[in-house]
């Protein structure tokens, strides 16, 4: 059985692929090279979320496991930067904005649970 966190990232990896290549066919002009920056930028963070918890599925130790989460914290903690960029450039709606926003804000309130955790486990 996956556990909440697998699951979570995998479905928000999803969306955020979906959402650049929506962005990308929708509101991106071809000339547009702050929009294709921004959708570089969040497509590459959004997806090492659930990059580097997969990774931590085989750390080689519990600090090697925390450093893993640690780094998908801080993923997730530029995604949302982008979304908040792409959001104030007008590429996302508020509704878009808000329903990405909350996700990785889950996703982020989670990954500090579970580093808490494990560090006062005997890190």
């Amino acid at each position: 059985m996956a556990n909440i966190i697998s699951v979570k990232t995998s479905a928000f990896t999803e969306r955020i692929i979906k959402m650049c290549q929506y962005l990308q066919d929708e509101k991106i002009e071809g000339k547009d090279i702050n929009g294709k920056i921004m959708l570089s930028q969040i497509f590459r963070s959004g997806t090492s979320i659930g990059a580097n918890i997969a990774e931590s599925k085989f750390a080689q130790s519990r600090p090697d496991f925390v450093s893993k989460l640690s780094i998908a914290l801080k993923e997730a903690n530029e995604t949302e930067c982008w979304l908040l960029n792409l959001y104030n450039a007008k590429y996302l709606t508020e509704e878009q904005y808000k329903s990405m926003f909350n996700d990785t804000d889950e996703i982020i309130s989670i990954l500090v649970k579970i580093i808490k955790t494990t560090k006062q486990n005997g890190v």
